[in-house]
């Protein structure tokens, strides 16, 4: 399996990740986009350790992705499973992990410093650091898709449930959007991704 991620992460990453790979407990798994998560973390009923990670990701993303799960797995390891997901201690983990891959032969130029600062109090996604997750999505394939923050007050906007919504006012971070159909109000993390509907 670890062979398979070569495609999926840069060149330069590869050696490191194998020696973060190299237990026989782990699991990894590369699944289809799934919408709510870029990847995930859990433990199986037989005593392995299972990481899944999207395959659409582009390769900055899917391998800061990876790292992301494979602290949770070593973070597991640590201190059991009593400790908050990204408490105190999955974020010294994820950090002291990262570190070796913050570097110009691994990550363009442009993208590095965000990373810096980004770490030096990792959030919970990266997609949470709305100028880290722009700077990503430049990466991306091109998807016609948009985030809520790009858009302008007013904007209607399709989800991937293709229920719709009106973006409205900026609260303290999230946006509160309308939906069309029921009038009800929702809030939206601002690198959200979504298709926006000419009227």
């Amino acid at each position: 399996m670890v062979d398979a991620l070569q495609d999926f992460i840069p060149p330069a990453a590869f050696v490191q990740v194998t020696k973060l790979l190299s237990q026989d407990t782990l699991v990894v798994k590369i699944k289809k986009e799934r919408k709510t998560r870029h990847g995930d973390y859990r433990r199986l009923a037989n005593g392995k350790h299972q990481i899944t990670v999207n395959s659409n990701l582009n390769k900055y993303r899917f391998l800061i992705t990876l790292i992301h799960e494979i602290a949770h797995f070593e973070a597991y390891k640590a201190y059991g499973k009593m400790i908050r997901p990204h408490g105190f201690e999955w974020k010294s983990i994820f950090q002291r992990l990262m570190l070796p891959f913050i570097r110009p032969e691994v990550f363009p130029n442009d993208i590095l410093p965000l990373l810096a600062l980004h770490f030096k109090n990792p959030k919970a996604s990266s997609d949470s650091d709305p100028v880290l997750a722009l700077r990503l999505k430049q990466y991306d394939t091109p998807n016609g898709k948009t985030f809520i923050f790009e858009a302008p007050e007013g904007a209607v906007f399709r989800l991937y449930n293709g229920k719709l919504f009106r973006k409205g006012p900026k609260r303290r971070t999230r946006f509160e959007c309308t939906e069309l159909s029921s009038g009800r109000l929702y809030v939206f993390n601002p690198n959200a991704e979504v298709e926006l509907i000419n009227e």
